[in-house]
């Protein structure tokens, strides 16, 4: 447990300057945002401060922590109790491992605004170059989370609005290729509107960013929860595959496996719906035409738009009816007996059709072969998943502990000289101004995110350089600290394992292409 030099109040108070709230906190009791707390009139900090450790043995997935005097194993922190994996023990503090340690931003705190040199700034040795990395716990009021859902189903117009308890949270933006995608939170939420806004958007975000499920409404559209790594639910069915491709492309997939069974294929798709004897695919392999006419707006031969609404039916379409995406076949072209599948993007739905006399689909058997071809199309679907990805702006003051001219550090992480992760997580810098981050919240350690009263998200983040880099930026030298120097400070630590990717991994960083 770290603890700072504070000034005892008259009244037995502490002042916690770790925020602009300045929380005054009395013995024995926590700050608003539950992250510090007043021990005996000294300043604590309550999360753990955590490092990475890389291994490549696939059973050491502990949390273990660093234990304090007079603690049992079972009083350990509350996060290392939530997932039931076997604790890996006796850990007795020792953080060295060479290249395979890395020190996050997680549990170090913060010295927001930053009128400060960052929490911690420690050294240590990549493949024999001297590396530095520079940990705080940012205070992004400029935040929010991307959220990727895997289904086709309608969830809501684009630009509707995406509430939580009744406020607005944030919209449906641009879908993806078998995907919904959400952009939630931003500043406008977090202060731009009401108190109870702010403080239930925040909420929001900590718990997405933290990997757990958050219910949701959307405006003109489905009641959904999301959490990362989690199948997502659509008015309360749980989503189980993501589509194939859309109906164009499972047609070029598979049309090679339909050609000798069936004279007729028609995959339902709210996108593109494909018609296989039409589509170039069924053209080249010398499919007949057979006067099936579809509904809806043609574009390009085997390819149709507009077939049906969005929905939560066949191919994120409103249907349950396959048929009723069809006209009357051409019955200059069709013949009695003609084969007619008609499936899904994702296998889960089909039908099997031939025509009678009168050139009407009737309900027949699907062959074994047919069959077979749509469990394909289902096997390779990838299971339906949530996506959280954090997005911050660290273009501020938050530079300030890092160097004593800012716009250095910008222009270092412009020139791939500064390595930026996220709770160890690598870190998309967007291009443009400023230094505006995005990460995979699973790729980070549990209960990553913390949050201030402002309202606003605490999100660790690090800047990782060569030593002589950090340097000629103006860097903190004088408060560079080993990581011996820091052992006592650490808590807590995380296994990761060798495929991911790794800050202090040769080949990871730019820096290497500049080494001397």
């Amino acid at each position: 447990m770290v603890r700072f030099a504070v000034e005892q109040e008259e009244n037995g108070k502490i002042r916690c300057d770790a925020c602009p709230v300045l929380c005054y906190i009395k013995d024995g009791r926590t700050g608003a945002c539950d992250r510090y707390a007043n021990d005996g009139g000294e300043l604590v900090r309550v999360d753990a401060f955590t490092i990475l450790q890389r291994t490549d043995d696939p059973a050491a997935r502990a949390v273990p922590f660093l234990l304090k005097e007079g603690q049992s194993s079972s009083e350990s922190a509350p996060d290392a109790q939530e997932e039931e994996e076997p604790v890996v023990p006796g850990w007795d503090g020792d953080i060295l491992g060479g290249n395979r340690t890395f020190v996050t931003a997680i549990g170090a705190g913060t010295t927001y605004p930053d009128y400060k040199p960052a929490p911690f700034i420690v050294s240590q040795q990549y493949d024999d170059v001297d590396m530095v990395t520079v940990v705080t716990e940012g205070i992004f009021s400029y935040c929010g989370a991307k959220i990727k859902i895997d289904t086709d189903r309608h969830i809501g117009p684009e630009r509707a609005t995406v509430r939580v308890d009744g406020e607005a949270v944030g919209h449906v933006t641009t879908g993806e290729y078998g995907s919904q995608m959400l952009s939630l939170g931003g500043v406008n939420h977090l202060t731009g509107g009401s108190k109870k806004e702010g403080r239930i958007t925040c909420q929001a975000l900590l718990q997405l960013c933290n990997r757990e499920a958050v219910d949701m409404s959307i405006d003109g559209g489905a009641e959904i929860t999301v959490q990362a790594e989690a199948a997502p639910i659509v008015n309360g069915v749980r989503e189980e595959l993501m589509r194939v491709g859309c109906g164009s492309a499972t047609i070029g997939m598979f049309a090679r496996q339909w050609a000798p069974h069936v004279d007729e294929v028609v995959v339902v798709d709210d996108h593109i719906t494909g018609v296989l004897s039409e589509h170039q695919a069924g053209k080249l392999l010398g499919m007949p035409p057979t006067g099936l006419r579809i509904k809806g707006r043609r574009s390009t031969p085997g390819r149709y738009f507009q077939v049906a609404e969005p929905g939560s039916g066949w191919g994120g379409t409103d249907i349950s009816d396959p048929l009723s995406i069809l006209d009357d076949f051409k019955p200059a072209i069709a013949w009695p007996g003609m084969r007619l599948l008609m499936v899904s993007t994702t296998g889960e739905q089909w039908a099997y059709f031939e025509l009678d006399e009168a050139l009407q689909p009737v309900t027949a058997d699907l062959p074994a072969a047919l069959q077979l071809s749509v469990e394909r199309i289902a096997e390779n679907c990838e299971p339906s998943l949530c996506s959280v990805l954090f997005m911050g702006g660290a273009g501020g003051s938050l530079r300030a502990g890092v160097t004593e001219n800012p716009v250095s550090l910008t222009r270092s992480v412009r020139q791939a000289l500064t390595h930026v992760s996220c709770g160890g997580a690598p870190a998309y810098v967007w291009p443009g101004g400023g230094i505006t981050v995005m990460a995979d919240v699973a790729r980070m350690p549990r209960n990553a995110f913390g949050y201030v009263p402002t309202p606003a998200l605490v999100a660790p983040i690090e800047f990782t350089l060569r030593r002589c880099d950090y340097a000629r930026l103006g860097g903190h030298m004088e408060y560079i600290r080993s990581l011996q120097d820091i052992a006592e400070a650490v808590e807590r630590r995380e296994f990761v394992h060798g495929g991911t990717a790794w800050p202090g991994n040769t080949g990871h960083f730019a820096w290497r292409k500049f080494r001397d």
